[in-house]
């Protein structure tokens, strides 16, 4: 019983002691996000000196947070800060590659893209992946773009030969190559309110408390008077009659008869 009584308690006292164990080794995903999370503080410090200067797109300009992300997603493509700035647009809140930096990331991933014919009303471009035999062709029209009511845009009245590549563009790399786009998969020109690189500032949402606000009230619309005279009418201007008759008028019996000071009513 004593030997049994002895074992428990060196158990017990073996189990309370600190245990120094070695600290687990980091796994290859938490060393590969510290190393991001280091580059995202000096992407950031960057974007801190560069928000205010004119290398900046107005959409991005004054936007220290939006130019990191942008640096950072641009960085995932193979471009470097500076071209990332120029080849990236936020619009309304979502990161887009222009046309022209959408082919330079599939061209470098090794995929071909040609241009086969472009003017102001027709636009033919072909692709393939790397490796690849099949040429995939891909055909914008300007009778395309009317269908999809994009002719009354201002881009496309001004430039519609860039416009019909740009949408070319677009939809021959994700045909080709989705994956090389990192989930920026549509080109800036594809967006609602693109222009020249630029955003449309995005209207503020309607609150619940402008909504359910009581209406202000309105002030009370001065309606002018209107004057009335009566006259004597001496002479009908449409026959030329006379149609004041003093005679019926002084013997109607619903003319009332004034009533003198002191007499009967």
């Amino acid at each position: 019983m004593s030997n049994e009584i002895a074992t428990r308690d060196e158990q017990q006292a073996v189990a309370t002691q600190p245990q120094n164990l070695p600290a687990p080794a980091p796994t290859s995903g938490t060393t590969s996000l510290m190393a991001w999370a280091q580059e995202a503080d000096l992407a950031y410090q960057m974007a801190q000196k560069l928000a205010a200067t004119s290398f900046v797109p107005q959409s991005l300009r004054g936007k220290p947070g939006d130019i990191t992300a942008a640096i950072l997603a641009g960085a995932e493509l193979g471009l470097k800060p500076m071209a990332t700035l120029k080849s990236i647009d936020v619009i309304q809140g979502t990161p887009a590659l222009r046309a022209h930096a959408m082919r330079a990331v599939v061209q470098q991933q090794g995929h071909d893209i040609e241009l086969v014919e472009s003017d102001d009303t027709r636009c033919v471009m072909r692709g393939r992946r790397k490796g690849s035999e099949n040429w995939q062709e891909i055909e914008w029209t300007v009778d395309r773009a009317r269908l999809m009511g994009l002719l009354g845009k201002d881009q496309w009245k001004k430039n519609p030969k860039g416009m019909l590549i740009a949408r070319a563009t677009g939809e021959l790399s994700r045909l080709i190559a989705s994956d090389a786009l990192h989930g920026m998969p549509y080109a800036s020109e594809e967006y609602e309110g693109f222009t020249t690189g630029q955003v449309l500032p995005a209207k503020a949402p309607l609150s619940v408390a402008a909504i359910t606000a009581p209406a202000a009230p309105q002030a009370p619309v001065e309606v002018p008077q209107q004057e009335y005279s009566v006259g004597r009418a001496d002479v009908d201007e449409a026959t030329g009659d006379g149609v004041w008759d003093e005679d019926a008028v002084n013997g109607s019996t619903d003319w009332p008869a004034p009533t003198q000071p002191g007499g009967a009513e």
